[in-house]
């Protein structure tokens, strides 16, 4: 009986382990393993479920890291792009010409999204975001400058949703 007992603290224990990320996001970034986790809600609606992960499970500003969303509704791909260069104004990046830039590539990249895809973003040591839909590439976009004001939408301190910054940084 004490064996069984402590065969379930062992197995209970487990799930506050780091969890490894996919192998298409340990190829970019090996020892790949789960900061934090978080749930965007906007006003009353559940929006995504995200994960983000970095080397041996810690952050580092500026690292290879990825961040995976796995949508809990329906959404436009063209809005996803949308919103996200709203949110990299918000952060203070201003150069016009650069966003309609990464808008239009955005726009090619991210589908339309359904309850239960998952998109994921790499941003790989050398400076290139990499997109996947549920694991599987769908485009990349090679400006360094993309990827730190991409990833900051959720990572900056001034982000819109300190709730799910504090989650994703394992801080809660």
């Amino acid at each position: 009986m004490h064996k069984i007992i402590r065969i379930a603290s062992v197995v209970s224990m487990l799930g506050a382990t780091p969890v490894w990320a996919s192998d298409y996001i340990s190829a970019y970034i090996p020892d790949a393993k789960t900061v934090g986790q978080g749930r965007m809600t906007f006003l009353m609606w559940d929006v995504y479920d995200a994960t983000l992960y970095a080397q041996d499970g810690t952050w580092r500003e500026g690292k290879p890291l990825a961040l995976t969303l796995s949508y809990l509704r329906d959404l436009n791909g063209e809005d996803i792009a949308r919103r996200s260069i709203e949110e990299m104004r918000r952060q203070g990046f201003n150069n016009e010409i650069r966003l309609a830039t990464w808008f239009g590539q955005m726009k090619r990249i991210f589908p339309d999204v359904t309850t239960g895809v998952s998109l994921s973003g790499v941003l790989t040591p050398d400076g290139v975001t990499v997109f996947f839909r549920d694991g599987v590439e769908i485009g990349r976009i090679n400006d360094p400058d993309f990827g730190l004001a991409f990833f900051n939408i959720w990572l900056s301190q001034s982000t819109s949703v300190p709730e799910l910054r504090a989650q994703l940084l394992g801080r809660t």
